[in-house]
Order: C-alpha cells, then sequence, then structure tokens
C-alpha cells in the first residue's frame, strides 16, 4: 500500500506503519468507516458492502476495528450485512430497539443497544440483552451525543462507527463524528444504491489527512473541520 498524501509520500505501509498512520490524534474519538464505488455507490449486488469491498479496504476494515475500544452500528445495516458478535463491544443503534437475529443470544455485554424512551421493542431489548446493556439515550429518537457520553462514561473513547448511510449523515449533522476513513473501490456498478450518506442535506467540511492507494483502491481519512 503506498502513501500518496501524508508522512513519507511514495513509501509503502507496512502493517506497522499503517498502524502509525491510523493512530487517532486524541481521545475521545468517532471514527466512521464507509466503502464506496467510483461512481458514489455504498454497496453492490444484493444491496450489501460485501460486494465491492476488497483486500485492501478489508486490510484497512480490520485495523480500525483493533483499534477501536467499540464498534457502534446501525441496526438495520447489522441486519442487512450479517453482523454477528465481535471481540469487542458492538452497539447497534435503533430508534425501534429491534436486535437482528444473528446477534441474539450473544454472551451478556457483547452487544449493546443504543434506542429510545419511546423505541416499539424496547421491553424485548432489555430482555434479549440485559437491561445493563440497553443504552436509552432520547425520547422518541436516538440522541447521538449522549449515546457518545455514555460509550465514553464507560471507559470507550476510541468509537469506530461502520455506518449505515442514515447514522452516518446524522453523526455529522449533530456534530458527534471526528473522523471519516473512506474506501473508493476501483469499480462502476450504476443501478439504483445508496450513497455512503443519506437523509436530509448537511453541509460538513472535511480536511483531507491521508491518502493511500494499492492497484487503484484509494483509502482516505477525513477530519471534520470544527
Amino acid at each position: 500500500m503506498r502513501i500518496l498524501i501524508g508522512a513519507e509520500p511514495g513509501a509503502e505501509a507496512d502493517e506497522t506503519r499503517l498502524e502509525e498512520l491510523y493512530a487517532v490524534p486524541s481521545r475521545p474519538w468517532v471514527r466512521v468507516n464507509m466503502v464506496g464505488t467510483v461512481d458514489g455507490s455504498a454497496t453492490g449486488e444484493g444491496g450489501v458492502t460485501g460486494s465491492i469491498n476488497n483486500e485492501a479496504d478489508h486490510r484497512v476494515f480490520d485495523l480500525l476495528r483493533r483499534q477501536a475500544d467499540v464498534v457502534v452500528v446501525g441496526a438495520g445495516t447489522a441486519r442487512a450485512e450479517g453482523y454477528t458478535p465481535l471481540d469487542r463491544p458492538l452497539v447497534l443503534v435503533s430508534r425501534r430497539g429491534e436486535v437482528p437475529p444473528r446477534l441474539r443470544g450473544a454472551e451478556p455485554g457483547r452487544v449493546l443497544m443504543a434506542t429510545c424512551e419511546h423505541a416499539e421493542h424496547l421491553a424485548e431489548a432489555r430482555e434479549l440483552l440485559g437491561e445493563e446493556h440497553v443504552l436509552v439515550v432520547g425520547s422518541h429518537r436516538v440522541d447521538l451525543p449522549a449515546l457518545r457520553a455514555a460509550l465514553v462514561a464507560r471507559g470507550w473513547d476510541g468509537i469506530l462507527c461502520e455506518g449505515g448511510p442514515h447514522l452516518l449523515r446524522d453523526l455529522l449533522a449533530e456534530g458527534v463524528a471526528d473522523e471519516l476513513c473512506s474506501t473508493t473501490v476501483p469499480v462502476l456498478v450504476a443501478g439504483e444504491h445508496p450513497r455512503i450518506t443519506a437523509g436530509p442535506p448537511v453541509g460538513v467540511p472535511l480536511e483531507l489527512h491521508t491518502l493511500l492507494e494499492e492497484d487503484g483502491t484509494l483509502l482516505a481519512r477525513w477530519f471534520v473541520r470544527r
């Protein structure tokens, strides 16, 4: 993997160098990791990212998970992508509070739910995950700044979000995200697919921190300008 922008442009980045290139500058820190095609699609065939990501993307994807204290993902994305429990806490974000089938029965504390007071499936989530693993943040919608504060209070100040597009949009709109890690794979898919953000318009300026390349795949770190 070649460094295009960042420390030592033109140099090759081995695993140790990648760890350094993706180190967070401070904590608490919320980074979001997303993949897309050259023509802007966040998914490919079947409506999942697995049909567009590649070895370079997987390499950074795995690295970001290793660096994180906790992984946050929208419940709909977790359901569509077939998430199973991870080797670190996984927090589902859902206004309805519904736990995806493949995440039910997880070891206590490995899967948490972030939802709101009026969630349709709040009682069920508490029964499945344990009341202490259901974070009620907000009344009719999930309060993302409050969620960030709740995770930090538990000692998880390295927060990685893996989407989906609506959650990324809301994290940006509410000033919660500090960084976007984006992978652009060298493929065109056409069709009707979501972008990496979805929802009402936002205007969030970004600053390019690092840009890497491998076989045409571009991997970037974008910092949110405050």
